[in-house]
C-alpha cells in the first residue's frame, strides 16, 4: 500500500490489484467515520476524502494503516461490491458492429456472443456522471482502437468498446469509442440524483431485439435483473 496526498483533505491509496481497491472501499464505507465525506476507488487506488476542520491528515493516514492490518468485519453486500446487474442491449442498434467485427477478423454475431457471455467489472465510474468503465474483455474483443475522428454526440444507453474496456454512456456526449449496441434502460438521472452503479458492481449484457427495446425504453437500471 502506498499513501500520497491529494491535498489538504484526501489522501490517495495505491494498490496492488483492482480486487484489493475495491475490498478496501467497501470497508471503509462500512465504518464510516465521522469526518468521512467520501471514497472513491478507481482501479487500483481509493481516493479517501474527510473533513480536514474534524481530523488531521495524518490522523486518517494512521487510521488508514490500522485497518489495513486489523481483522476485515463481515461487509453488507453492497459494501463488498457483490451487487450484480444484467443489462439488455440491442446490438442492431450499434452502428459501429459491423467495423468492429471486421478489425477483429470475427463476424458481428461472433462480436456479440463474446460480450454477452463476459460478465465485467465496473472499474471506474468518470468522463461523464454515472459512465462505468468495464472490464475487461476477452482476448478477441481487444485492441480496438478509438474512432479516428470522435463523434459529436452518443446517445444515451450506447454500448461502447476500445483497448481492453467496454462501456455504457449514460448520457448524451461527445465520444470516440466504437459503439456496438444500445441500452434501453436509464443509467443515469441526474435532476433525481439516480446513479445506480458503483465500482465493484458486476455487469452482464444480454442481447434483445427492436421490438424489446421500445418495450424497456426509459426503465430504470436495477440490480439483478433486467
Amino acid at each position: 500500500m502506498e499513501l500520497r496526498s491529494l491535498g489538504e483533505s484526501a489522501w490517495l491509496i495505491h494498490l496492488p490489484g483492482e480486487s484489493v481497491a475495491v475490498a478496501l472501499a467497501g470497508r471503509i464505507r462500512a465504518l464510516a467515520p465521522a469526518w468521512l465525506e467520501d471514497v472513491v476507488p478507481a482501479y487500483a487506488s481509493v481516493g479517501v476524502f474527510f473533513d480536514a476542520e474534524r481530523i488531521a491528515a495524518e490522523a486518517v493516514a494512521e487510521w488508514i494503516a490500522e485497518i489495513q492490518t486489523s481483522p476485515p468485519n463481515p461487509l453488507s453486500e453492497e459494501a463488498r461490491g457483490d451487487r450484480t446487474f444484467a443489462i439488455p442491449v440491442c446490438y442492431e442498434r450499434g452502428p459501429d458492429i459491423g467495423a468492429v467485427a471486421s478489425h477483429l477478423d470475427l463476424t458481428p454475431d461472433a462480436v456479440i456472443r463474446l460480450h454477452t457471455s463476459t460478465e465485467f467489472t465496473v472499474h471506474a465510474i468518470g468522463f461523464v456522471p454515472g459512465f462505468p468503465y468495464l472490464g475487461y474483455l476477452p482476448e478477441a474483443l481487444c485492441g480496438v482502437p478509438r474512432l479516428t475522428s470522435p463523434r459529436t454526440r452518443v446517445e444515451p444507453g450506447s454500448v461502447g468498446l476500445t483497448g481492453r474496456q467496454t462501456g455504457i454512456y449514460p448520457l448524451p456526449r461527445p465520444g470516440g469509442w466504437h459503439l456496438i449496441g444500445q441500452t434501453p434502460l436509464t443509467l443515469v438521472d441526474v435532476a433525481d440524483e439516480f446513479f445506480p452503479l458503483r465500482v465493484g458492481d458486476r455487469i452482464s449484457f444480454t442481447r434483445i431485439g427492436h421490438a424489446e427495446y421500445h418495450q424497456l425504453h426509459g426503465k430504470r437500471l436495477q440490480p439483478g435483473a433486467e
